[in-house]
């Protein structure tokens, strides 16, 4: 089963048992977490396509531990005006494992539908306080 996932504002093919690298997470290493924003899934040839996203769908996450980046040098310079300036970055990122990639049963879609039924309610419109306060101006005849 392989799913395209959101993680971190970045989208990732991910299946089961890859390592990836991914910026920075909130959550100690040794935790496990789950993203629910799965935009494809693709199982035994069959492919889901969410609109954004999935609903109910799940990929179920370890972080393995939390690191920097490589060093990236910036080096500015301008031609003939003595203007140089040299700094360095260092991207603070997570390494996480990926467990599961999970889909919602036929049980869970047919509750929902019920409880869906159940907290419809009618609303009603108002009119705005634009529409209530137009008034034809006067003309002088």
């Amino acid at each position: 089963m392989i799913a395209v996932v959101q993680i971190g504002g970045e989208q990732l093919r991910v299946e089961k048992g890859k390592i990836f690298t991914v910026n920075r997470l909130n959550v100690e290493s040794g935790k496990k977490i789950s993203f629910s924003d799965v935009l494809l899934i693709e199982n035994k040839g069959s492919i889901q396509l969410g609109q954004p996203t999935i609903e109910k769908a799940k990929v179920s996450v370890s972080v393995l531990e939390h690191f920097k980046g490589e060093k990236v040098i910036v080096f500015k310079k301008k031609r003939r005006k003595g203007y140089k300036v040299k700094n360095g970055h260092r991207q603070y990122l997570t390494k996480i494992k990926i467990d599961d990639i999970s889909l919602a049963s036929k049980k869970a879609k047919s509750e929902k539908t019920e409880n869906d039924n159940v907290k419809t309610k009618k609303t009603t419109t108002k009119k705005s306080s634009i529409e209530k306060n137009t008034k034809e101006p006067k003309s002088k005849a």
